[in-house]
């Protein structure tokens, strides 16, 4: 009995002792917050995130080339082939309405459709084209066109009756070898009937030579 005694009385002194480890707060010693901004700097220091910048960067710096290479090309589209036709087509009018040359005139009309802007022939086409060259025909009819409308509203009336079949050559090689072709046929009347290059650029025929040097230059453009 003394044994068993002895025995539960240590059992009870072992389990009502305190545990040998107990929980203690720590405090980060002045060593432990160095190491830990070591390890933060080190963190923030990433190989990957510097190579997205560097990435970024290129990026950015391409898209700036980019936009100074756009750049140059507007700089460039005063020679494009819209403006050129543009030139053209005010020549050809200017032709029309000129005095002071010897050309024919009537050969500025299918010029001025082979070289006139799309969005011109799609007008003249349209419903806006039709009523103006009703509007006109019905004015003729009535009253006298001045010599010099005369050509501008059968250039209207061309535009409008032509078929696809003809219109489809605009713009191609066929159509460039054509209108190059009148060109220089006017400019060879307009130059040998003017007698010299100094009279041609006289106050009276100035605006004509314009326009023939104008349809000329462009309609080799066209080829070019």
């Amino acid at each position: 009995m003394a044994s068993l005694s002895i025995s539960s009385s240590r059992i009870v002194s072992l389990h009502h002792q305190k545990p040998f480890l107990s929980l203690k707060l720590l405090r980060p010693s002045s060593s432990g917050v160095a190491g830990i901004s070591h390890r933060t700097s080190a963190v923030c220091f990433n190989p990957l995130r510097a190579s997205l910048d560097r990435q970024r960067t290129a990026t950015v710096l391409s898209t700036k080339q980019r936009k100074r290479g756009s750049s140059v090309v507007c700089y460039a589209s005063p020679m494009s082939v819209h403006n050129l036709q543009w030139i053209s087509t005010i020549s050809c009018v200017a032709l029309m309405v000129a005095r002071g040359t010897g050309i024919h005139k009537s050969f500025v009309v299918p010029l001025l459709a082979l070289t006139a802007p799309s969005g011109l022939i799609s007008w003249a086409k349209g419903e806006y084209g039709i009523w103006t060259a009703f509007v006109a025909l019905l004015a003729r009819l009535f009253f006298a066109f001045p010599g010099e409308l005369e050509l501008p509203f059968i250039a209207l009336l061309l535009a409008i009756v032509a078929p696809y079949q003809v219109m489809s050559i605009r713009g191609k090689q066929e159509g460039a070898f054509i209108s190059l072709a009148i060109s220089c046929f006017l400019a060879f009347q307009h130059f040998s009937r003017a007698g010299s290059l100094q009279k041609a650029f006289d106050q009276g025929s100035v605006v004509a030579t314009l326009g023939i040097i104008g349809v000329t230059v462009v309609s080799i453009l066209f080829l070019i």
